[in-house]
C-alpha cells in the first residue's frame, strides 16, 4: 500500500488507531502517575497526538513524542500550540526501533497502538532498557478477547472464526489473549499493574467514524487514482472485519512496573 497516501489518509484526524481520551486516563490512573513530578515520558508512535496531548495537559511531564512520519508531528505540534501546551511537548522524528535516549533516562514509556511495529515481545526488549529502575511502561496491543476452545461460558463469544484466524495469522501473528501478553512482560523484566481491554467505541466512534467519514474526501484529493482506491478499500475490509467480529478481539492496554 502506498504509505504517502496512508498518511494523508490519516494525518487529518485525532487518532491513527484505536483508543480515547477516557482509555488514556485510565491508564494514568492504572499506573498511579497523577501524583508524580517533573516526568520524563517518550510518547513512542504517538502520531497525531492523541495520547501525548492528554499525558501533557494532565500530568507534570515533559513528553518526547516519537513518531517515524513528519507530517503527523507537524499536526502534533499545531495541536499542541493551540491548546498551549507546546512548551511540555518535544516532538521527535525517529524510528521506534532506533531511539536516541540513553540508558535509564525516562520515568514512562508510553505507546498506544504502536510496538505492534517492533513486535510485543522485540519492544519490550528494545525500550525497556531506556526506563529508570521502577520506570513504568504503558502500550495497548492488539489482544484476543476470547480462547479458541469451543467450550464459552454464557454470554461469551464461540471459537474464533477461520476467516479472522487467518486475517491475524498474515497481519500480526503475535496476537494472543491476554494472559499471554502479561506472562511475556513478566518474563522480559516487568511486574504487570494492570489491564484492560478497549471498548467498541475507542474502535468506531474514535477511530473509525472520522476515518469513514473522509473516504470520499480523500478519493477527491487524489483523483480516484487505482491506489487511493485501494487504499480505501483495505481500510473498509479492516473496519467491516472489526465490526463483524468485534466480540473476539480488541488492543489490550497493559501497564507494567520495571523491575
Amino acid at each position: 500500500m502506498n504509505l504517502s497516501l496512508i498518511i494523508d489518509l490519516h494525518k487529518p484526524h485525532p487518532r491513527q488507531g484505536p483508543g480515547s481520551r477516557a482509555d488514556t486516563l485510565r491508564a494514568i490512573e492504572l499506573a498511579g502517575l497523577r501524583d508524580r513530578r517533573d516526568l520524563k515520558i517518550a510518547d513512542l508512535g504517538c502520531g497525531t497526538g492523541a495520547s501525548a496531548l492528554v499525558l501533557a495537559e494532565t500530568l507534570d511531564a515533559h513528553i518526547t513524542a516519537v513518531d517515524l512520519f513528519g507530517d503527523f508531528l507537524d499536526e502534533l505540534t499545531r495541536r499542541a500550540t493551540d491548546h498551549n501546551l507546546d512548551a511540555r511537548i518535544t516532538p521527535l522524528e525517529a524510528s521506534i526501533d532506533a531511539l536516541p535516549f540513553a540508558p535509564e533516562s525516562l520515568d514512562v514509556i508510553w505507546s498506544e497502538g504502536a510496538i505492534y511495529n517492533l513486535g510485543f515481545e522485540a519492544g519490550l526488549k528494545a525500550w525497556r532498557p531506556f526506563l529508570k529502575p521502577g520506570g513504568i511502561l504503558a502500550v495497548s496491543e492488539i489482544t484476543w478477547l476470547t480462547g479458541e476452545s469451543p467450550e464459552t461460558t454464557p454470554g461469551e463469544a464461540g471459537p474464533r472464526p477461520a476467516e479472522l484466524q487467518r486475517y491475524w495469522d498474515e497481519a500480526y501473528p503475535e496476537v494472543d489473549v491476554a494472559a499471554a501478553k502479561i506472562a511475556r512482560l513478566e518474563t522480559h523484566g516487568f511486574s504487570p499493574i494492570g489491564y484492560f481491554p478497549l471498548p467498541p467505541s475507542s474502535w468506531l466512534d474514535a477511530y473509525y467514524a472520522p476515518l469513514r467519514a473522509d473516504f470520499d474526501a480523500f478519493l477527491e484529493r487524489h483523483h480516484h487514482s487505482d491506489d487511493a482506491r485501494a487504499c480505501v478499500a483495505e481500510h473498509q475490509r479492516e473496519i467491516e472485519l472489526y465490526e463483524r467480529f468485534q466480540a473476539y478481539y480488541s488492543y489490550g492496554f497493559y501497564i507494567a512496573r520495571k523491575v
